[in-house]
């Protein structure tokens, strides 16, 4: 093409393109155990029978396969792919130059349905965004990206290919954390991949898809911070916690220090010696970030036995439920309903060990295929380096 994207950019932003080494920077196929700080306050039990010890749904999952009814329905997926495209120099104070990387990624949001006991597409999103320092926009013009995403999708190889940027999205240069530029870039494209998340969820929610007899499972946590409108507008962010009545979130990593016991202190053995087809006792927590206003349901649940996994908390999923009304807040989740959920989930556990993930003993199946489904949406990572 007569103009690489870069070199537009370059021009439109009043940088200096270095034409640097590209490379990806997901690492999300590894199985890795979270031990930092969650930022998790444990605040009660979260069930109508106040449990202390193991809960046992071997009998009822066997029960429950033996139905054709089916609680879930939909499984969501969010994805994304990260790389690091070039590097930019931008003059600062005094003249000089600082060089910042440029990144780009693919985000992929996608809704399987299970139609009679088959998993099919219910829906797509999918976005190729760039992440650009804010110094980019030395002069502050509102629509600065916006514009400049505007202008790069007039390249011929991009008309080409049919593809367009959907919005360039600014990461912070101050120095008010000690995160790396790239990491703040991808944060910035995570940050966009949870926003598309919550769309298809709130479209879910207004079709009437979503209800006591059809659930969505959406793959990892239900930690969505609320936007400054939702908090502004009472009855919007209640409208945003509503969304959330038929959803639940499973998490295949997780903090395993995070798990307290009935004494209120660290106990991550309670998770590690779980039994097969078991779950723990539900507990509610609230996240720092979010505060008092979402009060979190989280309980865990082993797939796999011990002896077919490489460490304790391979096949034990993190299973997440937001407390919605006040009644769920006050008693807690009626725990009849968690032991049903429960059940589902392990009979949804992967019928075989998938060699190139080595997550698998985490998967549930129909969250797996939705995975494979918004990926296999993905230009190749050659394709799109190439369009740089």
């Amino acid at each position: 093409m007569a103009d690489k994207i870069m070199t537009v950019l370059a021009k439109e932003t009043g940088g200096k393109s270095y034409k640097a080494h590209k490379y990806g920077l997901d690492h999300t196929e590894r199985p890795f155990i979270d031990y930092g700080d969650d930022s998790i306050i444990w605040k009660k039990t979260a069930e109508t029978t106040p449990h202390r010890k193991y809960v046992s749904l071997e009998n009822l999952s066997k029960k429950l396969a033996n139905r054709d009814e089916q609680l879930l329905t939909y499984f969501l997926d969010g994805s994304r792919r990260v790389f690091k495209v070039d590097d930019i120099a931008y003059k600062v104070s005094n003249g000089r130059s600082v060089i910042y990387p440029v990144i780009a990624g693919q985000i992929g949001v996608g809704c399987c349905r299970r139609v009679n006991k088959k998993v099919i597409p219910e829906k797509f999103k999918r976005e190729i965004v760039l992440s650009l320092p804010d110094i980019a926009d030395a002069d502050g013009i509102p629509g600065f990206f916006n514009a400049t995403a505007k202008k790069l999708n007039e390249c011929a190889e991009l008309k080409r290919v049919g593809i367009e940027f959907s919005t360039i999205l600014p990461y912070k240069t101050a120095k008010s954390t000690d995160k790396k530029f790239e990491d703040r870039g991808t944060a910035c494209i995570q940050d966009r991949m949870i926003e598309r998340e919550k769309e298809l969820v709130a479209d879910l929610v207004r079709e009437g898809k979503l209800n006591q007899d059809n659930y969505l499972v959406k793959d990892g946590s239900l930690e969505y911070k609320p936007t400054k409108e939702d908090k502004a507008d009472k009855r919007k962010y209640q409208m945003f916690k509503n969304n959330y009545s038929w959803v639940l979130g499973a998490s295949k990593n997780f903090n395993p220090e995070t798990c307290l016991d009935i004494n209120g202190k660290p106990n991550p053995g309670f998770i590690a010696d779980l039994p097969l087809y078991h779950r723990t006792p539900v507990a509610c927590f609230v996240s720092d970030f979010l505060g008092d206003d979402i009060q979190f349901a989280v309980w865990y649940i082993r797939l796999r036995d011990k002896k077919q996994t490489r460490t304790p908390f391979d096949g034990i999923l993190k299973v997440e439920k937001i407390l919605v009304t006040q009644e769920d807040v006050d008693n807690g989740i009626d725990s009849d309903l968690v032991d049903v959920l429960s059940a589902y989930l392990i009979n949804e556990r992967n019928p075989v060990c998938y060699g190139s993930d080595l997550r698998w003993a985490n998967h549930i199946y129909p969250v797996y295929l939705t995975e494979s489904f918004v990926k296999s949406k993905y230009l190749s990572t050659e394709s799109f380096l190439h369009l740089f």
